[in-house]
């Protein structure tokens, strides 16, 4: 049997509220016959329109948030067509090489993994030089623990009329403002995960018009194409059975955050992370970010302790019943992550796993 942890702080999946596990355990008719669940779907696609501050259409997959990530790359690129990927972390240049496995012809425009977006005039120049169809970018950088600033990315891209602008939001929605209309996003990708502390079964996404047309003229037919939902609520008819389940926990999941008021969920988030990091500070631990980045309300990335190590570190953490997140790629055994999003951005909680990091620390 698997060890259950009775403090949880990984960065996603997150502890999922008795709430939204209810959710589950109801018994709902035929999702994709029954009138019932397209209210359900009408509803939750507007409650998620405000968390994503658009009018644009919101597309409800069934599928962890990758399934948006690889779907909007897909369903919008066709071989030879030009991206240009601004790239601060894992995830960011994960989603050049997705976008160079389908065939676009990618230009990286890299930024260091402990650091935030800063060189605009490196962005423009690319923008200037490569025309592309598409520009994409991360904005919380989960395995980094940063947040990149993505209102100037908006700009660059009217102003040089590039048609898209992909953004991953899975780790920041609800969690920060994610101003989709005014930012200028084409294709904003969330998860179930994250801050909506919900089981990592659903992805959804924000498409605006002129993705949607984009979308119709390449015509992609996969599972997690896009084109389909443009008329399946009209039609009632979409392309899979959908999860009546996920959707419903999808439903409560953004009512909390809506009843909560986003101001004051942006306002936990920011206050549980700030305590967060000058306990871990004052515990002699370093933070990952740089100094000039900007770091993610939703997630605090920590160097590990030179004199354990990540096995160890972890072993003796999990030992006291606190489990974190490990880190990817070139952070792999150098970070660890206290996932403080959604159902985690607790005082009490975070405070009962920071002193289990201290009397860690103190016996090493």
């Amino acid at each position: 049997m698997m060890e259950s942890y009775p403090i949880p702080m990984t960065p996603g999946p997150v502890m999922v509220p008795p709430e939204i596990l209810a959710a589950y355990q109801v018994n709902y008719g035929s999702a994709d016959t029954e009138p019932e669940f397209l209210d359900l779907y009408n509803q939750t696609e507007a409650e998620l329109r405000q968390l994503f501050a658009t009018s644009n259409r919101v597309a409800i997959q069934t599928g962890e948030g990758m399934l948006a990530l690889w779907g909007a790359l897909k369903s919008c690129l066709k071989p030879g067509d030009r991206v240009v990927a601004v790239a601060s972390g894992v995830f960011g240049f994960g989603i050049a090489e997705m976008a160079e496995s389908i065939g676009a012809v990618v230009k990286v425009v890299p930024i260091p993994y402990n650091q935030t977006i800063t060189d605009w005039q490196a962005i423009e120049a690319a923008l200037a030089d490569y025309r592309p169809k598409m520009i994409t970018a991360v904005h919380c950088e989960t395995p980094s623990g940063t947040l990149n600033p993505m209102e100037q990315l908006g700009q660059l891209k009217r102003e040089y009329e590039v048609p898209l602008l992909y953004v991953d939001v899975v780790s920041s929605l609800g969690g920060a403002p994610v101003k989709v209309d005014e930012w200028g996003i084409d294709l904003a990708l969330g998860g179930s995960q994250k801050v909506l502390s919900c089981p990592p079964d659903m992805s959804f996404l924000a498409v605006s018009d002129a993705a949607w047309e984009i979308i119709e003229q390449v015509n992609y037919p996969g599972y997690d194409a896009l084109k389909p939902f443009r008329t399946a609520q009209e039609a009632a008819a979409f392309p899979y059975t959908p999860n009546w389940h996920g959707t419903a926990a999808l439903h409560v999941a953004a009512r909390r955050i809506l009843d909560e008021g986003l101001e004051n969920s942006f306002q936990r988030h920011a206050v549980v992370a700030d305590y967060c990091r000058e306990r871990l500070v004052r515990m002699g631990l370093s933070l990952y970010p740089a100094r000039s980045a900007v770091a993610s309300p939703t997630v605090t990335a920590v160097n590990v302790p030179e004199q354990l190590g990540w096995p160890e570190f972890d072993r003796r953490l999990r030992a006291r019943g606190l489990v974190v997140g490990g880190s990817y790629g070139p952070l792999t055994g150098k970070v660890f992550r206290l996932g403080h999003m959604g159902s985690q951005a607790d005082l009490d909680l975070v405070s009962r796993a920071l002193d289990i990091i201290e009397d860690v620390l103190k016996t090493a």
